[in-house]
């Protein structure tokens, strides 16, 4: 049997024209490429600043702090409650957690619009199920109970006792002779820590539109994370009854609008969707959980769903797939398995060249499903055609949702497609599109976080390491770290996140490995009896080396792909898109070798003293 009948074989019939698809392809991109790339987007300062102010929780006055606690992390959400939980368990007792928010839960504490739910299944996604002895209410999530388990988790390892909440760091300065770090905070606070963890994440900082006029717009206006139910009525489920007689614009059809987008349709007199490029959108099939199946759970279950749907979505062999989901099932088809798949038909190995080219028309089936679904759906023939993706599946973070389509069927739903230009300008009562002005009362701004910007911008802050060296500066050619959490030049300071480090499709577990990881250099420099510890020069510059020499090969993919916060909304070279710099042997591999590094109990690469 030869390449292509294996293929054949493998796919199917293959009904449509490869090529033509890819020039379709494209040429929508090269709609959407703009010359400014992520300086289209506003930061959230001066003019714009109330657009992150707390709209949960009032402000709560506090005398300054000028005390000293054990560990201090930056960050209250998944990453820092798991740095604080995996510390806890090492025995640490004075751990501050700092956070801008009124409260625990990170991204779910700002996340609060109708409609939000995680999008990866909360068996595997929510962290410490086993250690609260909880099993999620759904097979996914909505935010409050994600940010309920947040809360419980704070309680479960006393996190509440020491943390600094509704404060915002102001700069980070190393003391050497005194070995510890002095921590500034915008609530005059001057406290010293012996260790510092930086798990600021990097879905909290909205981010807006560069639309010329936004300043000029007389009506109401709230950014998604900041959801203004003062304003629409309800909560999280729903229930907007305060726009029964509003106009509403959205601007963003990205994964947030996808959620909230049904809900507004729903309640709103009249709603306008303005769209620059469409999702893809997959069935969700939610469901609430099984109380059979959740008695039935054994000790250590949900590590291995995680590590069963760590494995499935990142080309891994499994006997059975525990989640089975719209995730996995991409998975399944556009990575490593299928080529298995296909080389077993075959009977021997790929070449790299057939391994792209089968992901490559199995990526085009799967989309072109995608878009039948479309036609299924949406009755009207314009708005059906408009709300098709153009692009390669992973190109932007896949959708799945089973109301969304739907929504453009309701009279009083109108997109308004920008053919990838985006929205034209705002004016004194609406939005500009095509020279159409659209009157609305409210608009609703649902365009994501600051992803791609510089570490320090996203956190607000410098830090200042030994020698007076600052992060920014010692990172302004590139990120440079030691097993993608500690720098040289910045003792007893770590790092969580997209540093350097292996990316999965459930984030919160690519946190607690790297939680563990940190709980561990911390505990055994104390168990060590030392003040300080550091990655050598020669251990950060082989793993950077190792960082360069692993880089995956998917540069050409993303400049292929249509703009958006995975290539740096198009730029070239895409050094600083979100999965730019990150470990390419991929999280199983990566993990296990952090594991290893642990057991080994060497310390190897890094400088204690």
């Amino acid at each position: 049997m030869n390449f292509e009948s294996a293929v054949q074989t493998y796919l199917g019939e293959i009904d449509f024209d490869p090529a033509r698809l890819k020039e379709k392809y494209l040429a929508e991109r090269d709609k959407r490429i703009r010359d400014e790339g992520i300086d289209q987007y506003i930061e959230v300062t001066a003019d714009f600043s109330h657009y992150e102010d707390d709209p949960y929780t009032p402000r709560a006055e506090r005398d300054p702090l000028f005390d000293h606690v054990d560990v201090v992390v930056i960050g209250g959400g998944f990453g820092g409650l798991l740095t604080g939980a995996r510390l806890a368990e090492a025995g640490y007792t004075k751990i501050r957690l700092i956070d801008k928010a009124g409260d625990f839960g990170g991204t779910w504490y700002w996340n609060r619009y109708p409609g939000a739910m995680c999008d990866v299944e909360s068996y595997c996604y929510l962290p410490l199920l086993e250690e609260l002895n909880y099993v999620p209410k759904h097979k996914y999530s909505f935010a409050p109970e994600i940010l309920e388990h947040s809360r419980n988790i704070a309680r479960k390892f006393n996190l509440y006792e020491h943390a600094c909440l509704q404060t915002a760091v102001t700069g980070m300065q190393w003391d050497d002779d005194a070995a510890r770090w002095i921590i500034t905070t915008d609530r005059r606070d001057e406290m010293t820590a012996d260790f510092v963890v930086m798990s600021n994440g990097p879905l909290s900082r909205p981010k807006l539109p560069g639309i010329p006029g936004i300043n000029e717009f007389k009506g109401h206006t709230f950014h998604t994370s900041r959801w203004d139910y003062n304003y629409t009525g309800g909560d999280s489920y729903g229930n907007l009854h305060k726009l029964k007689d509003k106009r509403v614009g959205i601007v963003g059809t990205g994964a947030t609008a996808v959620q909230c987008i049904p809900h507004l349709g729903e309640w709103a007199a009249e709603l306008y969707v303005f769209q620059r490029t469409p999702s893809s959108i997959d069935t969700r099939n939610n469901h609430e959980t099984d109380p059979g199946w959740a008695a039935s759970l054994q000790p250590g279950w949900q590590q291995e769903r995680m590590d069963n749907f760590n494995i499935m979505t990142n080309g891994g062999d499994a006997d059975v797939d525990m989640v089975h989901d719209g995730w996995t099932d991409i998975y399944r088809n556009l990575t490593g398995t299928a080529a298995k798949q296909a080389s077993r038909t075959l009977g021997r190995r790929l070449t790299d060249t057939e391994r792209e080219e089968l992901i490559e028309l199995s990526d085009y089936r799967k989309m072109n499903s995608i878009r039948r679904r479309v036609d299924q759906i949406v009755s009207d023939p314009a708005t059906a055609q408009a709300l098709k993706p153009w692009y390669r599946q992973f190109c932007k973070r896949p959708c799945f949702h089973d109301e969304y389509l739907q929504t453009y069927n309701r009279p009083n739903v109108q997109l308004v497609d920008t053919h990838g230009k985006g929205v034209e300008r705002l004016t004194e009562h609406g939005v500009v599109v095509d020279d159409q002005e659209y009157e609305v009362d409210c608009l609703i701004f649902a365009t994501g976080f600051e992803v791609g910007t510089s570490y320090t911008r996203r956190s607000g802050y410098d830090i200042t390491g030994r020698d007076g060296v600052t992060l920014s500066e010692y990172w302004a050619d590139e990120m440079r770290t030691f097993q993608g959490v500690m720098s040289r030049g910045f003792p007893n300071c770590f790092f969580l996140g997209f540093t350097q480090t292996a990316i999965t499709v459930n984030v919160p577990h690519a946190l607690n490995e790297q939680a563990k990881h940190a709980a561990h250099i911390v505990a055994e420099t104390r168990l060590r009896q030392k003040q300080r510890v550091e990655p050598t020069a020669q251990a950060e510059a082989d793993y950077v080396n190792e960082i360069h020499r692993l880089a995956r090969t998917n540069e050409q993919f993303y400049i292929e792909c249509t703009p958006g916060y995975y290539n740096s909304e198009g730029r070239e070279g895409n050094k600083e898109g979100f999965f730019s710099g990150m470990h390419g042997a991929g999280p199983i591999k990566f993990y296990n070798q952090l594991r290893a590094w642990r057991a080994a109990g060497t310390l190897e690469g890094l400088e204690l003293y």
